[in-house]
């Protein structure tokens, strides 16, 4: 999956705007992980600080709009960034900054749409569904909304594939260049919804039973950032992504973190090159 790259522009980078989670599955730190996995530099402009564990979500705590801009300028205006993508985006105030900054910035942007925790808290409030939909969506190249986050967005119920792919028209219709549902809610095959604006392409893989899904949204997204940094065209960005995602999980058992829902394993392609790694250190 990374032995070939369509950039010669030098190091790839990509930039991430969202939540810091402090288990480390999600958020900032999970983004991060992603890229380096992919071969990507990362850097990050931090939206909020939350207390979690694979058990929940303890509190959150939103960091000034002023500090939040002043993350993006300083990495724009030094490294610079080949792809951004955003994640907790907690109120209408942060929306509209981190819009402002993108549009300055002209930021090729991934936009996943966080609304609620895996075990249930919500980190947007309501007022700013509306500020998401008409500011920030416009923006994005694309963007990732799972089967609940594309309910809120359409104000529909979801519950087969032709009702997913006419969501995914509406929301086409807010702004985003492409639109991905993801169908992992759903209790048939986790299939998501990939739409261009003319064409609709399946993503399928089969359903793993395994509660460690902790930072799945997070992680696609990001991958589809890095393989975009990487020079990659959104159709096979997207199609690498769901290979990553879905190995990602697969893998996730061996981590065997926390006592709720554990992380996905971020490093899995290097898993086995990185105990060896480990293990010849350890013996030097």
């Amino acid at each position: 999956m990374l032995d070939e790259q369509n950039s010669d522009s030098g190091t790839p980078r990509a930039l991430t705007i969202a939540g810091s989670d402090s288990s480390g599955g999600a958020g900032i730190q999970a983004d991060l992980k992603t890229f380096a996995a992919l071969g990507v530099y990362g850097t990050s402009a931090i939206t909020a600080i939350t207390a979690q564990s694979t058990l929940g979500v303890r509190s959150a705590y939103d960091l000034p709009v002023e500090q939040i801009v002043a993350q993006i300028d300083a990495i724009m205006e030094d490294i610079g960034t080949d792809a951004a993508k955003t994640g907790m985006l907690s109120s209408s105030e942060i929306i509209e900054a981190v819009a402002e900054r993108a549009r300055y910035w002209q930021l090729r942007l991934v936009v996943d749409p966080v609304m609620v925790a895996k075990g249930g808290a919500s980190l947007l409030r309501t007022e700013a569904v509306k500020t998401l939909s008409s500011i920030l969506l416009p923006l994005a190249e694309v963007v990732t909304p799972n089967l609940l986050e594309a309910e809120v967005l359409t104000g529909r119920s979801l519950h087969t594939e032709d009702a997913m792919r006419e969501a995914a028209r509406a929301i086409h219709a807010l702004g985003p260049r492409y639109v991905i549902i993801k169908g992992g809610h759903r209790p048939q095959a986790p299939i998501d919804i990939f739409y261009n604006g003319q064409d609709f392409v399946d993503l399928r893989a089969e359903r793993i039973q395994t509660p460690n899904t902790h930072g799945t949204g997070c992680t696609f997204s990001a991958a589809i950032a890095a393989f975009l940094a990487r020079g990659w065209s959104m159709d096979e960005a997207v199609v690498r992504a769901k290979r990553y995602i879905t190995g990602a999980i697969e893998h996730a058992a061996a981590l065997n973190i926390g006592h709720g829902y554990g992380p996905v394993d971020h490093f899995w392609l290097f898993d086995q090159s990185t105990q060896n790694a480990a293990a010849s250190v350890e013996t030097t």
